[in-house]
């Protein structure tokens, strides 16, 4: 149950935040998810076209503005690629 904790202590702490969608939820799953997939690593490299797909999310836009918010509001750390050849970095909060 180890790795539950992370997706368990982010409903914890955004059960009265009502500036989290289900959109930023979807897209936090999405990372744990991957996150798993890749040994539970942190940070976490990743292209939007490989998170964006597990989280349901079409605009690119929308993904973007999602991750920025959650790494203001303090739930993770984005650190964006501007280079299509790099993948950003995400380091999860623990």
């Amino acid at each position: 149950m180890e790795q539950l904790r992370p997706l368990t202590a982010f409903f914890d702490r955004i059960q009265n935040d009502g500036r989290i969608s289900s959109t930023h939820i979807g897209i936090f799953a999405a990372l744990l998810h991957y996150r798993k997939q890749k040994g539970f690593v942190n940070p976490i490299a990743a292209y939007s076209r490989q998170i964006m797909p597990l989280a349901k999310i079409s605009a690119l836009k929308t993904y973007c503005r999602c991750l920025k918010d959650l790494d203001a509001y303090g739930y993770l750390r984005y650190l964006p690629s501007k280079k299509k050849t790099r993948p950003s970095i995400i380091h999860f909060m623990e």
